[in-house]
Order: C-alpha cells, then sequence, then structure tokens
C-alpha cells in the first residue's frame, strides 16, 4: 500500500473515507494578541477541537515554564504579541512531533502547488492529501525553527492546518511505531460521530506522551476477552483528566491514572462529558509540595465563544466536609456541583471549588 493509503487506513480504518469539512477548515488561530486570551487558540466545532485543546495546553507549557529569559506569571500569558504567538505555537508544534520522533526526529507534511500522487479506483482524492511533501528534521531546535519559518501552514485560514499536524503526527511516529503502540481495541485513530470523526484517545495521549497508548490507565491490563490493552507507560509534561456523568466508577479501563493525573507540570487536558477544555496552574510546585496542595488557584480555558477570559479557581483540599455541603448548595438550590468540580474531584478527590464570583462554566 503507498503512503497515502496508509495514511488512511491509519485514519479511518479503509481508504476511501475523507475528513468531514469541520476538519478540512480547522487551523490554529489564536484570540486577539495583548487581550485576556492571547495565549489561547480560538477552536471550531467538531472532532478536530481535541487535537486543537491537547496542543493548548502544550502551549501554555511553553509560555509558563519551558521558555527562556521570560518572567512566566499568569500576566505574562495576556501579554502575547503576533510574534509571540508564532513562537507558542511553533515550540508547541515541535515539541509535540519530536516527542512522538522517539528525541530522533520529526517529519512535518506541508502542502505544496503539484500533485503528487493521481487517485485510483480504490482512494477517493481530497485535493491536499494529494499534494502533500514530507520533510525530516533531525534537531528539536531545526524542527521548531521550520515550523516557525511555515507557521502560516499551520495557522492559515484554508490552511487544512490541523489536519496537517495530525499527519506529520502519524509521520513523526511511523506506521511501524502506531502498530506497536495500538492494540485490539484500537485499530485506527478516528472514529465516526454525527456525520464527522471524533479522535480516539490513543491520538490525545500520542499529542500528551509521544505515544499513541488506547487507554487512560497506568501501564497493561487485560481486557474483557483476557486480551492485552495497553495504557500510559510514562508521566508526561501535561496530563489528563475525565469525567462523565454516566460513567461508573467500577469501571476500571475507563479510570484515568496516576501518570496522566500526576503530570510533571500543573496542566490538564480534560475530557468533561465529550468537551474538552485546559485546566492550569501557575506554580511548578503544585506537583511537588503536598503544602502547596491544601490551597491553590486554577485557571480553566473550555474553548467556549461564551468565554472572554480564564476561570479563576480556588481550590481547597483541606475544608470540613459540613463547609462543602454548605457552600456547595448555595446559590445553587438542587445542583450539587458543576462538571468541572467533578473532573477536578478525581484528581482532589474531598476538594471544595471557588468559582471566585464567575457562573460555573457547563
Amino acid at each position: 500500500m503507498d503512503l497515502k493509503g496508509k495514511l488512511r487506513q491509519v485514519l479511518f480504518g479503509n481508504t476511501a473515507q475523507v475528513f468531514s469539512s469541520d476538519w478540512t477548515k480547522a487551523y490554529f488561530r489564536f484570540h486577539d494578541p495583548f487581550s485576556d486570551l492571547a495565549f489561547a487558540l480560538e477552536v471550531g466545532k467538531g472532532g478536530a477541537r481535541s487535537i486543537q485543546m491537547a496542543v493548548q495546553g502544550c502551549i501554555i507549557k511553553y509560555l509558563l515554564f519551558t521558555r527562556k529569559g521570560k518572567d512566566c506569571n499568569f500576566l505574562s500569558l495576556c501579554a502575547m504579541s503576533k510574534q509571540g504567538q508564532k513562537h507558542a505555537l511553533a515550540a508547541a508544534l515541535a515539541g509535540i512531533l519530536w516527542a512522538a520522533g522517539a528525541a530522533r526526529k520529526a517529519t512535518i507534511c506541508l502542502v505544496t502547488e503539484d500533485t503528487y500522487v493521481a487517485p485510483t479506483p480504490d482512494y477517493t482524492g481530497d485535493g491536499f492529501t494529494e499534494r502533500l511533501q514530507l520533510f525530516e528534521l533531525l534537531e528539536k531546535e531545526a524542527t521548531e525553527k521550520f515550523i516557525y519559518d511555515h507557521v502560516q501552514c499551520f495557522k492559515g485560514e484554508g490552511s487544512h492546518g490541523v489536519i496537517l499536524f495530525l499527519y506529520s503526527l502519524i509521520f513523526s511516529r511511523t506506521f511501524e511505531r502506531l502498530q506497536k503502540d495500538l492494540d485490539v481495541s484500537t485499530t485506527h485513530l478516528l472514529r465516526p460521530n454525527a456525520g464527522g470523526f471524533l479522535c480516539r484517545q490513543a491520538v490525545l495521549n500520542m499529542i500528551l506522551t509521544g505515544r499513541a497508548s488506547p487507554h487512560v490507565f497506568n501501564g497493561y491490563q487485560k481486557g474483557k476477552s483476557q486480551e492485552t490493552l495497553c495504557g500510559v507507560l510514562t508521566r508526561s509534561d501535561v496530563g489528563y483528566l475525565q469525567w462523565h456523568k454516566d460513567t461508573s466508577e467500577d469501571d476500571r479501563l475507563s479510570q484515568v491514572g496516576s501518570m496522566l493525573k500526576t503530570p510533571k507540570l500543573p496542566i490538564w487536558l480534560c475530557n468533561i462529558n465529550g468537551n474538552y477544555s485546559v485546566l492550569f496552574s501557575t506554580d511548578r510546585q503544585l506537583l511537588s509540595d503536598w503544602k502547596v496542595e491544601r490551597l491553590f488557584d486554577l485557571y480553566f480555558y473550555s474553548g467556549q465563544p461564551a468565554q472572554n477570559k480564564p476561570a479563576h479557581l480556588t481550590v481547597d483540599t483541606h475544608s470540613h466536609h459540613w463547609e462543602r455541603v454548605r457552600h456547595e448548595d448555595e446559590h445553587r438550590p438542587g445542583r450539587r456541583f458543576s462538571p468541572v468540580e467533578a473532573a477536578i474531584r478525581t484528581r482532589w478527590g474531598e476538594a471544595t471549588v471557588s468559582w471566585n464570583g464567575t457562573v460555573p462554566l457547563y
């Protein structure tokens, strides 16, 4: 099978499928520079949203914890220039692709003017996959510079930026490694949903950890038919939390393990009732000093159009249970707590969450 056929096979499980329009329109666009959301991507509807939000977590990682020579605090996130946004996107994408390439090389897909591959009877052309050109980079710094120089290919309107990034991710990981990463529960990376496609967990784990693990638990577990299922093997810089109103706590295969719950940096991609968002702290000590975990601040970005600045939450893990009940019932009769709070409690079990005057989102 040729490259384009392999690409379709690993994405859709067949070579005939093409991306839905919400995917082809998706790219990486920031909110206005020098605004409350200058650090944040505008995200659309549909399946590409989960990728945009996972990349958002990596942008925050760069801005708060890995960029050099900057005073990195919450205010610095809002003081982002257009130039700063480009640097942040290039650094985030390069870091993800470099990790997927096992820190040996990254492969970047760009669309050229020329068609390299003619459509065949079993392959429907989509107008851009036939024009892919691959560029291999052997150093992380070179990868970042290459993406910065071609950043318009990922952040320009009509660029198919999210799909190009996903292609780059697959080629950086390689088809051979992907085959080893996946298991019987996940043989390809996207699943059909309401006329479009959603990412399976393996895509998000590949962005967060560099490896396309199909599940969120630690290590390996046996499935219902005694098959071996692959979870997360290492702590990543950006973590993952999930909460669904219908998930039973007894379902061990859907429980997020400590590798993702306790990342190296206090940033989490959240899947809350199927909606993707990001929670983060500006305090690097949050995950390494238990004293900091008694009372701390988190910021929450939902990507919803109605949100014009990050929500500022205060989490108290040592309040008394009778205070908690009173606090939860106050102003919200008949409602125990918001799904965002429920997601936070999957990590800090007895925590109370104050929204500091903001109306709780979701």
